[in-house]
Formats: structure tokens, sequence, C-alpha cells
């Protein structure tokens, strides 16, 4: 064989952040070393991988053909290694969620997990839909679990369970006691929200399009709790899914809110790279996620 794991890992360090001391970094390496490994893996092929643009080095379309084969080589290795170690058929897991998702379910799965494989390296990152999504196209995350609606070739988009939105204010806000609540109600009052690139603010932006031009946005936060305070403090509306919202209405801090006319339900989903090696960690991950489906 004429290339090692250890240039397959220098590459795709490289690729994930573009730049070879970062990546040299990641790897425990010299940045003498990295570069060696990645000028030898080049150079035995006579195939360049990178587009060197002052210290940033970009997949070019070589890079780009071999980035899936290598991830999945390595994640095949990677098991191997854990299998050798540990004696058993469950590697480690990089799972990523959005914030809702995050905060309400992933601590239950991850303790599910756990309990079957308490060897098992878990990690979890929390972050928006765009970011999650570029995470698991990038091979950053094994899975992701997410809210928004995405388009991507290079991912398996599995529709997962149903969610829904609800508007919220302050018990003290003008409109805590009333029934329902009109058009005029929605544009006449600030509004608390998600930041772009979440999936709570698509949908969000999705069932208010006709009124998003009237709208007043008083504040944009990348995080539900911070939301939830800000609204509990009267500074204005707030839409966030149920899932955020359940533990502060059962100690009354919050009121929620009914607009006939606005529908708010959307579909949660898991997604994974098309071309990922499927691990039995990914495989238990996915069928206790399954298992939490309704």
């Amino acid at each position: 064989m004429r290339f090692t794991l250890r240039q397959l890992e220098v590459f795709l360090a490289t690729a994930r952040l573009e730049n070879l001391s970062r990546a040299a970094q990641t790897l425990s390496l010299s940045q003498s070393a990295a570069s060696d490994s990645l000028r030898e893996l080049e150079h035995q092929f006579d195939l360049q991988l990178f587009d060197r643009v002052g210290k940033r080095l970009q997949l070019n379309d070589n890079g780009r053909l071999v980035l899936a084969q290598a991830e999945a080589l390595l994640s095949r290795a990677q098991e191997l290694e854990d299998t050798l170690r540990q004696h058993q058929g469950i590697g480690a897991l990089k799972v990523g969620a959005t914030l809702s998702i995050g905060n309400a379910l992933c601590i239950p799965l991850i303790q599910q997990y756990r309990q079957h494989y308490p060897d098992s390296p878990i990690s979890l990152e929390i972050a928006n839909t765009e970011r999650i999504s570029q995470m698991v196209a990038g091979f950053e995350l094994d899975v992701g679990m997410i809210e928004g609606e995405i388009n991507n070739p290079a991912l398996d988009i599995r529709r997962w369970r149903e969610d829904h939105l609800q508007i919220f204010c302050a018990p003290t806000h003008p409109l805590a006691a009333k029934a329902e609540l009109s058009d005029d109600d929605l544009r006449g009052h600030g509004w608390i929200l998600r930041e772009t690139g979440s999936g709570t603010r698509q949908t969000f932006d999705r069932v208010m399009h006709d009124l998003l031009p009237y709208l007043h946005l008083e504040l944009e936060l990348q995080h539900n709790e911070a939301i939830i305070q800000a609204v509990a403090a009267g500074m204005g509306l707030g839409c966030l899914s149920t899932l955020s919202l359940t533990p502060h209405l059962v100690r009354g801090n919050l009121v929620i809110l009914t607009a006939p006319r606005r529908e708010f339900r959307r579909s949660l989903y898991l997604i994974t790279h098309r071309q990922k090696y499927r691990s039995a960690a990914l495989g238990h991950w996915l069928a206790l996620c399954q298992g939490l489906a309704s």
C-alpha cells in the first residue's frame, strides 16, 4: 500500500481546518512532520489535493474526490482499533444537535447509550441547523439532529419526529390575557427571536412570511434560554419549540399565546453523510433515536 493512515489523518485534518499548522496541533504533530506527510501523499500519486492560497489550503477537485473515501477508511480503522483495544465492536461517536433538541432530548439518549456501552466515547456538539449540517457534510460529526429543512445532496436526511413552535410572553405582557392574537397584535409588539441559520428562525420566517416586513425585531439571540429570560422580563414576544418551553410553563413564568391563522408545526430530522461508514456506534445511536420518534 502506497499511503499510510497517518497521511490520511493529516489530509483530513487539513481539509477540515484549511490550515496545516492547526491540523498538526490537533494530531499532536510538529508542523514539519505534518507538512512532510501531506507532501509525500501528494508526491506518491503525483496528485495535488489542495489549492494553496496564502496560509489557507483549500480542497481542489482532486481532494474533494477522495475526501469521503479517506474519511470512511479512517472510520473503519478507528473502529478496528477500538475493537482490538476494548474487545467489543463499538467505537467512538460524535453527535451534533440543535439547541432545542440537544437540551431536551439528547441527554436521555446519551444516558441510554452509555448504559449499553459505558466505555464508548461520545461527544455532543450544540449549534444551529446550518452549522450542524456543515459539520456532518464535512465529516466532523457522525450524525446530526436538526430542526430546520436543508437541501444538501451529500447528506442522507430522514424525517425523525414532529415538533411545533409556540408564541409566548410574560404574564405581565399586554397580550397575556388575550384569547387569540390577530395580525395587528403580531405586528404591534416587539419580538425576540433566534438568529438566521437556526431551524427555529427558519420555521418562524416561513409561517410569518406575509408579516415579516412589518414585525419589529427587538433582539436576535443565539440561545433559547436567553430568549426565554428576555421574554419573561417583559421585553417582547418570543417563539420557540415546545421542547424548550415546557419546564418554564410548569413554573408559570411564561404564557402561551394562540394565533389561529398561524400553523407552527414542523419536523425534526436525522442527518448523516451518504458516504459515511455506518459504524456499530452510529447504528446503535440511530436505533435509540428511532425509539424516541413518537
